[in-house]
């Protein structure tokens, strides 16, 4: 209100707005940083059906070959599921078709997650990339949401392989 030229201030002032503004800074700093450190990291799967799902259709945590449109891998599969604009998509696939290729049995399968919204839906994917880790039977033993290390790639899939296995061909022996 203004009497004479003079302003009165009738809100919480500057200082009250600057220390929102950096209480607002501080939490979303934090959130990110949560969200960022959880990114990639695998979990065990826990899937349950999806609401209104059918009660005698696939069941939500195991996955065909008619599901992914490929085979299994002997051992264990690596699928990724992600989408055209997906920009953390293309270093997932990278990490994903090297470990595969250093590991024997294991395959990896990329699933276009806008062409497979049925599969979406069933597994409850929520954003891309997501990477399931399955056994040689088809069940989800792991999950990861967002961009894995190689190392984390590794670490879940020797959850799923049988320990008699050799796992990571040498490449000085030629295999």
């Amino acid at each position: 209100m203004c009497v004479m030229g003079q302003v009165r201030d009738r809100g919480i002032g500057v200082t009250g707005g600057l220390i929102a503004l950096a209480a607002a800074l501080v939490a979303a700093s934090a959130l990110g940083l949560a969200l960022r450190r959880r990114g990639g990291r695998f979990r065990a799967a826990r899937v349950s059906p999806a609401p209104g799902g059918l009660p005698d259709g696939p069941a939500p945590d195991v996955l065909t070959e008619a599901d992914l449109g490929g085979p299994l891998g002997q051992q264990a599969t690596l699928v990724q599921f992600s989408t055209a604009f997906c920009a953390p998509c293309r270093p997932t696939r990278q990490i994903l078709t090297q470990v595969a290729g250093m590991v024997d049995g294991v395959t990896h399968v990329e699933v276009d997650a806008a062409a497979r919204l049925d599969l979406v839906r069933r597994l409850r994917i929520n954003s891309t990339p997501t990477v399931l880790v399955l056994g040689p039977d088809g069940a989800i033993a792991k999950r990861a949401v967002g961009l894995p290390r190689k190392a984390d790639v590794i670490a879940a899939l020797s959850t799923v392989i049988q320990p008699a296995s050799p796992g990571i061909t040498g490449h000085a022996t030629g295999e």
